[in-house]
């Protein structure tokens, strides 16, 4: 059944930004007169304020999500000679944090369901070199994370969350980034709470390690100008803090929206043949960052023909990390983790935004059925 064509991005932030607008514009002339453009009151209110909704006693505002994660490692002491467990189907920033303090990435394969983390497969790449497991709640879908607390419990592994794609989510009335040792945000754009450029944070409920990346985020000063160690810059700028602030106050609608339009694609794509829809664990609240499906067959035909009817998707991730170039000392050869592979082959993810209408779903859902007869 072919529909007429009307573009349907992957992801629209411009519908978001109207709907706020007033309220950004106010308050970004507010900062902008203010003359304090890093650190400040209003960094500190976010801190707070986000702190607050993750449950968690410490909220550490930094630049990026990538920081977030080599700021944790390295409050935990985490480096060369040691091996953190994590998946090799997400964004290289969860390796490359990894690499970044000297460590060494394990990966493990992931489960065919939700694309997370095995953990029927975790506990047999534990080493005596093991220091911590990072799982990533991918697309917005929470990691099992009371069966993983218990693993890394069992063998004494410290657990950071990898959050990036997934603020607001739960875990059995628990929101991810309060369960592990530390929680790790990405406010990119794109995220379900995304700034306006770059920003990232650490959760913990541990006083000691907030310290440290309060520490480590400022050149590894606890006060001005005394250096106990080599930290890096990586602050979260008031601009970006008043912003956030603003956008926090909306993320919980935001994210029922995207429920609602999820529960809507698992309706619409019920009966389609030759996709696989995502599957969302018992225990959890999915927050839904990317609708990813999986296309059994022609997967990058299916792509380009999707795009011929006027619907954007995209593809994460189109090559695991242990196949990476940068990872080719480690080892790893094609065929070792079969699931995250197939998945790299056959990812789609369709347009998610909490704006799309619909109309532009049942456009989307169409246009899919007509690409895969």
């Amino acid at each position: 059944m072919s529909q007429s064509v009307n573009f349907i991005p992957p992801l629209d932030l411009t519908q978001q930004y109207k709907s706020i607008e007033v309220e950004v514009n106010e308050t970004v002339s507010k900062v902008l007169a203010s003359g304090r453009y890093i650190g400040g009151t209003l960094v500190e209110e976010f801190e707070q304020q986000f702190a607050h909704y993750v449950g968690v006693s410490h909220c550490i505002g930094c630049n990026s999500g990538t920081d977030a994660l080599y700021l944790a490692l390295r409050a935990l002491n985490i480096g060369v000679g040691d091996e953190v467990i994590t998946t090799p189907f997400t964004f290289i920033a969860t390796s490359e944090a990894i690499a970044a303090v000297g460590a060494t990435p394990v990966f493990v394969d992931i489960d065919a369901a939700t694309f997370n983390l095995n953990l029927d497969l975790l506990a047999a790449a534990i080493t005596p070199k093991t220091k911590a497991i990072i799982p990533v709640h991918l697309f917005g879908q929470p990691v099992n994370m009371t069966e993983l607390m218990e693993i890394a419990s069992t063998h004494q592994i410290a657990v950071i969350e990898d959050c990036a794609q997934s603020t607001g989510a739960d875990w059995e009335a628990f929101k991810v980034g309060s369960i592990g040792r530390v929680g790790c945000f990405s406010f990119f754009p794109t995220k379900n709470l995304g700034a306006c450029g770059d920003g990232g944070a650490v959760t913990t409920n541990d006083p000691a390690i907030a310290s440290t990346i309060r520490s480590l985020r400022e050149h590894g000063q606890k006060e001005r100008y005394i250096h106990a160690e080599n930290g890096i810059n990586s602050r979260l700028d008031s601009l970006q803090a008043a912003i956030l602030q603003i956008k926090l106050r909306y993320l919980d609608t935001w994210n029922e929206k995207r429920r609602a339009i999820a529960s809507n694609y698992q309706d619409l794509l019920s009966h389609v043949p030759g996709i696989v829809a995502p599957q969302e664990l018992a225990g959890s609240s999915a927050v839904w960052n990317q609708y990813t499906i999986r296309v059994l067959e022609g997967r990058d035909k299916v792509r380009d023909l999707l795009a011929g009817r006027g619907v954007a998707s995209m593809v994460y991730y189109p090559r695991p990390l242990h196949l990476q170039p940068v990872y080719e000392h480690l080892g790893y050869q094609l065929g070792q983790f079969p699931v995250a592979e197939a998945a790299s082959e056959q990812v789609l993810s369709l347009p998610m935004f909490p704006e799309l209408s619909v109309e532009q779903q049942q456009q989307v859902v169409y246009s899919l059925k007509d690409c895969l007869m």
